[in-house]
């Protein structure tokens, strides 16, 4: 993560917001005035996460840093701080895009909330230009991959609406990537969005945006993923999950390239291609009344159907191989290789979460298969012993005894119907062990791995989506986003 930049030529506020942001695992960089600032923008490509300056400081100005800042880096997030809490800094700091103002003594709690929606916002804003060097491989040898590739091809001048269906994991995004990449918007910005990840009241602004002031909480103008892809590509997945009422908005976009923010009074017009996706079948959806027909129509315009990994059995070889070379790099060790009676025990399987099944796997048989050589024994209990009704078992990972630092990749074992209940029983042996060996922190580190076990249980469960996953625990999305980052999950 890019680091927070801190500009203040008081060192004690330096110190207790370096001290504060490090407990919150947020690197900082400090500076004591906006010279050295604009020295280290010039010597270095990267823009910090966040800045947070001061408004007067010997050498500069924060409101003048501000107005330098923000026409290099537009979405840049700015907190001006000043003891000086008069109205006209407070109005020139808005008026300069500032993302808040921060009077000073402050609450260090509330500043440091206030830095960390700042670093949400900006991580919400970074829209990366995907390249040939970082766009994901498209592999498949099958016949109904190379129609995929077909498709893409005669496409690859086109700026038409595009409907991509398959069921999840099948590589939707790889597809709408591939379009985008070989479409003559390349240049310009891919942004995806999962209209089923985001709840409701949230996901209309996520769409367009909103104006200051639109509603509790909204103390910045916000551009939606329709502005930020603006000349580019804008990426719909689970488009079948989208709420009626916004289906209207959307509707209106496509038609003639106009909308409002959210709160606002002035219509935005923007340029963007649209690719969606989803699982479901979208003529049903329409019988059934829960989605638009006039609407369906306008994004049904070209239709790609991504196979089934199990319809494409032959690139399961191809694909093993390729995801266990990219999980080695990740990891900073040698590739394994797989033994041909694993291969074909592996290809042989059906593959309930397709291609995203296969690449978790790959990620398990590198941290766990015992041997640089994967045998059949090796193979997670998913592939040894498929359920009988075609369902996907629970995949151990860890024990109570192993780090959290593992990769995230499948739930642990859960007992079955009729075994005995026995895990208090091993929670107490393994805290008697721990005590008995002198361990100090026997609470923080039989907590961390009973919160690992919890989320590992809940993404397997959902097949990785995170908000699904935090309502079935029953804990908030800010909660599972942040105990996922903690426990090292990600």
């Amino acid at each position: 993560m890019k680091p927070i930049w801190i500009v203040d030529d008081d060192q004690s506020i330096r110190f207790v917001l370096e001290k504060a942001l490090l407990r919150e695992q947020l690197p900082t960089r400090s500076f004591t005035n906006p010279k050295e600032v604009i020295a280290a923008l010039d010597a270095e490509q990267a823009p910090p996460q966040v800045l947070v300056s001061d408004i007067r400081m010997p050498g500069g100005s924060g409101l003048q840093l501000l107005e330098t800042v923000k026409a290099r880096y537009p979405g840049l997030p700015v907190i001006i701080m000043t003891a000086f809490s008069d109205l006209d800094s407070a109005v020139s700091a808005f008026q300069g895009g500032a993302f808040e103002y921060l009077p000073k003594p402050f609450d260090l709690p509330k500043a440091v909330e206030l830095i960390r929606r700042a670093v949400n916002e900006s991580q919400r804003e970074e829209v990366a230009l995907e390249s040939p060097d970082t766009t994901p491989e498209m592999l498949g040898q099958a016949p109904a991959m190379q129609d995929v590739f077909r498709a893409i091809g005669r496409l690859s001048q086109s700026h038409v609406t595009v409907l991509i269906t398959g069921e999840s994991g099948s590589g939707k995004e790889l597809v709408a990537r591939a379009l985008h990449k070989h479409s003559p918007r390349a240049s310009g910005p891919f942004v995806a969005i999962n209209t089923a990840a985001i709840p409701k009241d949230l996901l209309e602004s996520e769409l367009f945006g909103h104006e200051r002031g639109a509603f509790t909480g909204a103390q910045t103008m916000r551009r939606g993923r329709f502005e930020q892809a603006d000349g580019g590509t804008l990426f719909l997945d689970e488009i079948g999950d989208m709420p009626f009422d916004l289906q209207t908005r959307l509707l209106r976009v496509l038609s003639d390239g106009h909308f409002y923010r959210v709160g606002g009074h002035s219509a935005v017009k923007t340029n963007v291609r649209v690719i969606a996706a989803t699982h479901q079948n979208l003529e049903q959806r329409v019988k059934e009344g829960v989605f638009r027909e006039d609407l369906f129509h306008r994004l049904n315009v070209i239709r790609l159907r991504l196979p089934a990994l199990r319809e494409r059995q032959e690139d399961v070889s191809m694909l093993t191989r390729y995801f266990l070379q990219q999980s080695a790099r990740q990891l900073g060790v040698e590739p394994k290789r797989i033994s041909e009676p694993a291969l074909q025990q592996l290809t042989a399987f059906e593959f309930p979460g397709n291609v995203r099944q296969l690449e978790n796997i790959c990620h398990w048989l590198t941290v766990m298969a015992p041997a640089q050589v994967i045998e059949s024994k090796d193979l997670p209990p998913e592939v040894l012993q498929p359920l009988a009704g075609g369902g996907m078992p629970a995949t151990p990972i860890t024990s109570l005894a192993t780090p959290t630092s593992a990769p995230f990749l499948s739930a642990p074992v859960l007992p079955s119907a009729g075994e005995p209940d026995d895990w208090q029983t091993g929670l107490g042996a393994e805290a008697l062990t721990l005590l008995k060996a002198g361990c100090e922190d026997v609470w923080e580190v039989l907590s961390r791995k009973f919160e690992t076990q919890l989320i590992l249980a809940a993404m397997s469960q959902t097949r990785g989506r995170r908000i699904d996953a935090a309502q079935r625990l029953g804990i908030g999305r800010n909660t599972i986003t942040r105990k996922i980052q903690e426990l090292g999950l990600e």
